[in-house]
């Protein structure tokens, strides 16, 4: 008897990476063994050497195919065996491990907009709908569009054995969110891609397409991000270290350093207006969805817990964006002795 392994990985596409995966089939039984691929196709190679290799990293049940077929995640690696330059797990490795002790964990609000063709889903034909203020976490067919898709994916996430912890429609029309976490630094970045992936295949079989585009509808229309929220031991105790994790975002170079790395096409979300702060400017406050970082009112209130860095885009590499996280406000905590 045989079983089914996709092996799913990013590619090399800048500058925005887009997911690929293809079908290994294995006998009953066998681990899963690295796996190679033309790069030259990926945006990862020149075609005179574009053997490529895959490194399965973690395996999930597979919900679309079922039975003892999975769905694997997989980092690039050259021939080698080194991290390929778009490799970007392998430096969130280094940082994970380095600062390991402090227990660093991450929830990710991960926004997309539903496309029917070249509008949004609950768009009509030549024109727009009515404006904003009635589709957030709205019910009924004149505010919601793509239910059942949300639904379906919702699905396949938790039979896949995903760490998925709410969905919720969102702001603009067709736009929603799910969420991931809480989790460590490497398994949310892992299976946040990998929910994009079933996001993905999944409204496949509703003939409509889902984007990360941070700003799908130009004008008087939220934009779509991938707020952040993160805490260390030392957070989950104590204020003190709530405040000099977010003071650390804002220290020197860090607030530009993070946000050029936070998605492509920061600009032209971050502008202060629809929930944000602008891209150039670093804020944090209580309750505030209008600063780039939050601290939510029972943190104040509990005097312990977690921030929200909400400037990441909806199109954002998981990998880069804790990688960053982690790397600031773990370096000041511990500069602090608050570990």
């Amino acid at each position: 008897m045989t079983f089914k392994a996709e092996y799913i990985w990013i590619d090399g596409t800048e500058p925005t990476a887009k997911l690929r995966s293809k079908t290994k089939i294995l006998d009953d039984g066998a681990e899963l063994p690295i796996w190679g691929f033309d790069g030259s196709s990926t945006n990862q190679a020149e075609g005179h050497a574009s053997d490529r290799v895959l490194k399965p990293v973690a395996s999930f049940p597979d919900p679309i195919r079922g039975g003892d077929d999975v769905l694997v995640m997989c980092e690039v690696l050259n021939i080698d065996m080194t991290p390929h330059e778009s490799n970007t797990r392998a430096q969130l490795t280094e940082v994970a491990e380095k600062f390991a002790g402090q227990e660093p964990i991450f929830g990710i609000e991960q926004e997309y907009t539903f496309f029917k063709g070249a509008r949004p889903l609950g768009f009509p034909e030549g024109g727009f709908p009515a404006a904003q203020g009635g589709y957030y976490c709205g019910v009924g067919a004149d505010e919601i569009f793509g239910r059942e898709i949300v639904e379906a994916h919702l699905d396949n996430c938790l039979k896949a054995g995903l760490g998925i912890s709410g969905i919720n429609a969102e702001v603009m029309p067709g736009q929603w969110e799910f969420q991931v976490g809480p989790l460590s630094p490497l398994e949310v970045s892992d299976q946040l891609w990998l929910a994009r992936w079933l996001l993905y295949r999944t409204a496949e079989d509703f003939n409509v397409s889902a984007t990360l585009d941070p700003k799908p509808v130009k004008g008087d229309w939220n934009g779509a991000g991938a707020h952040t929220n993160f805490s260390t031991k030392a957070m989950r105790e104590t204020y003190e270290a709530i405040i000099t994790a977010a003071e650390s975002l804002g220290e020197g170079s860090k607030p530009l350093d993070h946000v050029k790395n936070y998605g492509a096409g920061i600009d032209e979300r971050l502008t202060g207006l629809h929930e944000t702060a602008p891209w150039n400017e670093y804020s944090y406050g209580v309750s505030d969805r209008g600063a780039s970082v939050r601290i939510p009112w029972q943190v104040e209130k509990d005097g312990k817990g977690y921030i929200e860095d909400r400037r990441p885009n909806a199109n954002v590499d998981p990998y880069v964006v804790t990688r960053l996280i982690v790397d600031t406000c773990c370096s000041a905590l511990e500069k602090a002795g608050q570990v």
